[in-house]
């Protein structure tokens, strides 16, 4: 059966798995009679709740005597890694982009990958069914993007394509009258657009994992295409690893992708998308093959980790009531197992309870956080850093290209607090209705940011920000919270009373009756310093008849507190304790004089 080898690359939220499932049902890869409700290519629950890919994920449809791999691939820049190293497995890339917000910054991200590693284009222009969709614009604002990323002339001839994936309709025209369902054009112009795939089947065998999987019975799953030759189940090869030593290991196991699933395979030669089982510690970018045929692929670059921050036990007096999990040898077993599907992520010892865990991203690690949570797990987490390099000497810090787009009204207060984190701008545009900001900030100037983003534009904002590279570290205060908190000095129930006498020193985060306990922080206070309160304190009941009726305490709701908010929130000398069903802010000092005594030797 003749191959064709695509990855499928976009902005997040552009609509590439909502497309890649609707070519699934189109091609018949699901049965008639399947429930399809729940088939997605975002299978983690994470991922349909949030509405992003997480992982990239690697399937086929059959259509036409072709067998067409599809990899489907995270939009977002903190999982940008794995667009890189794929890249290599595929002859070329459906790019799709919304037909109302056209290219954004991971679109430029994930392209300049693609351009580089010189595969060929095929353009989606996506949700063309949405009144606000502008066409034309959009394909003349990808041509630019192409011509800006340095294409060359055979990927500048693209062919595009005008679609809507949640309808199940697509059209080689623009005009919306044209659609028709299904995606039959779209797979001709992937077979007749993209080139076959590279390599001899007759050469020696040469194989080299991108991706990474774990099983608990073979262990780590390396995923990548055969470059060369021929592999079969329990065939004795070689793995050349990135020390430049080898290892002998026999394969064990041979999986193919068709719709969702993955199969079992005896055998799979040059060209073929496969996982391989066998070799225990197998990692990206080592090349496997023939014994006595040690011919090394060039290995693949993994991106470097950018924000560090210490995972812990937790430590707080209501550890253990919510979760299983709580141990540290526990804690310790679960990252290292992380590590084994994940390149990207980073694990050293802090201490015998903590750990300094480093990743791509705020996101990259908050979703680390929130899968172990889910698992039963209880820790304590810190406020992420960046992660600052010395190179000659000189201390270099990550700094990012950020892109804003929001309401007019807004501006203003955007570009003041932007000013106040480090950020350059590089260019203001109008369009309409809406101004598009674009930034050069230090990554520190991000974090913590998106709270009071949220609150400047209303919700109307849209915000997006890619690594661009490192520069020299500028001396300067960045990403602390400005105002202070309100910090339970008593354990116990909180009391309506008690949280009424507190309203006008801030807001909530709490609701009365809710246990705190003393160094737990309930609210935000108004004012630069931290308050110690007692939201715990009832009224004092005497016998005595009072001179005014009681009037019933009415209180403001307490703000909600979400994972993410909460590690944006804190400030250096605060945790998130985190349990399967909460999640709390509390001071790193629990003790309410101990913590006053620490902050005046610091002053």
């Amino acid at each position: 059966m003749k191959k064709r080898n695509i990855a499928i690359i976009a902005h997040v939220d552009h609509g590439k798995t909502t497309l890649v499932d609707e070519i699934l049902k189109y091609t018949g890869t699901f049965r008639e009679n399947e429930d399809t409700t729940n088939s997605s290519m975002d299978s983690n629950a994470l991922e349909r709740e949030r509405g992003i890919t997480i992982l990239a994920k690697t399937t086929a449809v059959n259509y036409n005597d072709y067998r067409i791999n599809i990899l489907d691939t995270p939009g977002h820049a903190d999982f940008g890694g794995e667009v890189e190293r794929i890249m290599n497995m595929v002859e070329g890339v459906i790019l799709v982009v919304d037909a109302y917000e056209g290219t954004m910054p991971q679109t430029r991200f994930v392209l300049k990958k693609a351009l580089e590693a010189k595969v060929k284009p095929v353009v989606v222009i996506n949700k063309v069914d949405k009144p606000s969709a502008r066409c034309s614009q959009v394909v003349d604002e990808v041509l630019d993007l192409f011509i800006e990323l340095g294409a060359d002339d055979a990927q500048l001839d693209f062919k595009v394509v005008y679609a809507s994936a949640l309808n199940g309709t697509s059209s080689l025209s623009d005009e919306l009258s044209t659609q028709e369902k299904g995606f039959g054009g779209l797979l001709d112009l992937i077979i007749e657009e993209i080139p076959a795939p590279r390599g001899n089947v007759d050469a020696d065998l040469q194989f080299q994992p991108a991706l990474l999987d774990y099983n608990e019975y073979v262990g780590r799953i390396g995923i990548g295409r055969v470059a060369n030759g021929k592999i079969k189940v329990g065939q004795t090869v070689n793995c050349i690893r990135l020390d430049g030593t080898t290892k002998s290991f026999r394969i064990q196991k041979l999986f193919g992708f068709l719709g969702l699933k993955r199969i079992e395979i005896e055998e799979a030669e040059a060209g073929d998308i496969i996982a391989i089982a066998g070799l225990a510690d197998i990692s990206v970018g080592e090349t496997v093959c023939e014994q006595g045929k040690n011919l090394p692929l060039p290995v693949l670059r993994i991106d470097e980790p950018t924000l560090q921050m210490t995972f812990g036990t937790n430590t707080s007096p209501f550890v253990g009531k919510e979760g299983k999990l709580l141990t540290a040898r526990q804690i310790e077993d679960r990252l290292n197992k992380e590590l084994q599907r994940d390149v990207s992520l980073r694990v050293e010892n802090y201490d015998s309870e903590s750990w300094l865990v480093s990743g791509r991203g705020e996101l990259h690690l908050a979703i680390l956080v929130e899968n172990m949570r889910r698992e039963g797990f209880e820790l304590q987490v810190s406020k992420p850093i960046v992660i600052i390099k010395e190179v000659d000497g000189v201390k270099m810090e990550p700094y990012e290209d950020l892109q804003i787009e929001c309401p007019e009204d807004c501006v203003g207060a955007i570009i003041e607090k932007l000013g106040t984190r480090g950020a350059v701008m590089e260019n203001m545009a109008n369009f309409e209705n809406q101004v598009r900001l674009t930034y050069t900030i230090p990554s520190r100037g991000l974090i913590g940011f998106m709270t009071d983003f949220m609150t400047m534009t209303k919700g109307y904002g849209i915000i997006n920000h890619t690594f661009k590279e490192y520069r020299p570290y500028q001396n300067m205060e960045v990403g602390e919270r400005k105002l202070g908190v309100l910090v339970s000095t008593e354990a116990g129930k909180t009391s309506a009373y008690g949280m009424g006498q507190l309203e006008d020193r801030g807001i909530m985060f709490t609701e009365p009756g809710v246990e705190v306990y003393e160094g737990m922080i309930i609210g935000e206070c108004n004012r630069d310093d931290d308050l110690a309160v007692n939201a715990v304190k009832g009224k004092q009941l005497t016998n005595m008849r009072a001179s005014s009726a009681d009037k019933t305490v009415v209180l403001k709701r307490p703000r909600p507190i979400t994972l993410e908010y909460a590690l944006d929130y804190i400030n250096s000398d605060e945790l998130v304790e985190v349990t399967p069903l909460s999640i709390r802010l509390r001071k790193r000092i629990l003790d309410t004089d101990q913590r006053k005594k620490f902050d005046s030797r610091k002053k």
